[in-house]
């Protein structure tokens, strides 16, 4: 057990206390409408600050870092959105993979989150896309579709992908990857990893997902696994408040480790509020305590009741997928409903997912979960384990096509668009990603071009409107 101080609530709580007479802002001036007031604070002489910090927030992260074994941690209070942008910013900018090129090119497994899409167009950074392979087919150049929510790369892809490039001597300038993904999905970090040493890049991962895999029995987080950098939502998988996240970057790459902590700050500047939420900023200092009294231990012990739960899941003949530890992806076609009438009936449990499509339902557990969430999933399961109802056949599958790449993503998510209907986007070019969050993995990019195949897709999640490029 780690002894772990709180520095940026403390000084929230010394402010309070001392009864100062607040003329700045917030207006609410700390008296409560929603209870939370008096501990939402801006930048006061000695709250430090976020993008300049050399005080308790400075301390606060530092903690962090400890806790997570890093280099060197940064927080945002805008969630890992924020730090995506932050992230390849300061790969382009920074990192000493970069090639003598005058654009930076990221090849990226194809279910990145839309965030990553309005980097690259604000970056001006272009994308070559990564699809897995189909089984037993070994040719380096076959791109072949991926799943909307996943897409699984294998390191032996990556490096035949890798190798396809040097040989054309347009390699990329840095790698990047999204796990866990939204269904659970977990690449094996440590491979790609070694891969992108074995060509001098840089792996980054997206695992909004995953801030809690350091703190397993064998920590699998991407700062253990070789990752050059990565974000973290907080508000995901800990107690921290939404919009809670974090920037890692390893000691992997010597001295441009340094290089790239130093210009963290300017990066996460460019892209985020000068006003950031000093309630987050608490529930993340207040998170390293949480993470370093006993959390291990209660993580494990949460672990251990899904896993009970899968195994009475099985009993009754529910299908799951095979996923990261804190999620339950139910497969709800071979019960002969789609995760629309799922979703309903464990509403009626008194049960909210996390996400739901046509095929899967997703549940998300930390060990701030209580047995009686457990009992409800089991008894709305035993409901869907219906042996009279029929198993759906023919399930349409949620693959993301290869679509063209007519414009980069910067002209086409820049230009002048319009709004049409779903029905006529075919033969058009996608300006403006549509899609909801979750799971917020566009079906067309900006600046590829609709086919009929995605326009089917769109229609089968229910997007009535795209944005595309004006005529």
């Amino acid at each position: 057990m780690i002894s772990m101080n709180t520095p940026i609530y403390d000084f929230v709580n010394e402010y309070i206390a001392s009864g100062t007479s607040r003329l700045h802002m917030p207006g609410h001036k700390g008296r409560s409408l929603l209870g939370c007031e008096e501990r939402d604070l801006t930048e006061i002489t000695g709250a430090d600050d976020l993008f300049h910090a050399d005080g308790i927030i400075a301390e606060s992260e530092r903690n962090a870092a400890r806790l997570f074994g890093t280099y060197r941690t940064f927080y945002s209070t805008e969630g890992s959105s924020h730090v995506i942008r932050a992230m390849l910013m300061l790969a382009s900018s920074c990192c000493p993979c970069r090639r003598n090129s005058v654009r930076f090119t990221v090849l990226a497994a194809r279910n990145v989150h839309k965030a990553f899409i309005s980097a690259c167009a604000l970056l001006d950074l272009d994308v070559e896309w990564l699809y897995p392979e189909s089984p037993g087919n070994d040719a380096p150049n076959d791109k072949l579709p991926a799943s909307v929510c996943s897409c699984p790369v294998t390191p032996e892809r990556l490096r035949r992908t890798l190798l396809s490039y040097s040989e054309n001597s347009r390699l990329p300038d840095a790698v990047y990857i999204t796990s866990p993904d939204y269904l659970g999905g977990v690449a094996d970090i440590r491979g790609l990893a070694g891969v992108c040493d074995r060509f001098g890049l840089p792996l980054l991962v997206d695992n909004a997902h995953g801030a809690y895999l350091h703190f397993l029995e064998t920590p699998v987080h991407p700062m253990d696994l070789g990752a050059a950098m990565c974000c973290d939502s907080a508000h995901k998988t800990l107690p921290a408040l939404t919009g809670g996240a974090y920037l890692h970057i390893s000691d992997r790459l010597g001295k441009y480790s340094e290089t790239l902590s130093s210009h963290a700050r300017e990066a996460l500047s460019v892209f985020g509020t000068s006003s950031p939420s000093y309630l987050i900023l608490q529930s993340l200092d207040l998170c390293n305590r949480y993470l370093a009294e006993g959390y291990k231990k209660r993580l494990d012990e949460t672990i251990q009741s899904v896993n009970s739960l899968k195994q009475d899941l099985q009993s009754i003949r529910v299908p799951f997928l095979d996923t990261e530890p804190l999620k339950l992806v139910l497969d709800c076609a071979p019960l002969g409903l789609s995760g629309d009438e799922a979703v309903a009936m464990f509403r009626e449990h008194r049960i909210e997912c996390e996400y739901h499509d046509a095929e899967y339902l997703v549940l998300m557990f930390t060990p701030e979960n209580r047995d009686a969430d457990f009992e409800r999933i089991l008894a709305a399961c035993k409901e869907l384990a219906d042996p009279a109802r029929i198993p759906e056949a023919g399930t349409v599958s949620l693959k993301i096509p290869v679509l063209e790449k007519a414009l980069s993503v910067r002209e086409a998510l820049l230009s002048p668009s319009r709004v049409i209907p779903s029905s006529e986007a075919a033969g058009k070019i996608c300006a403006v990603p549509t899609v909801s969050c979750p799971p917020a993995v566009p079906i067309a990019v900006s600046g590829e071009r609709f086919n009929d195949e995605a326009v089917r897709l769109l229609e089968f999640y229910g997007i009535r409107e795209v944005s595309v490029m004006a005529d």
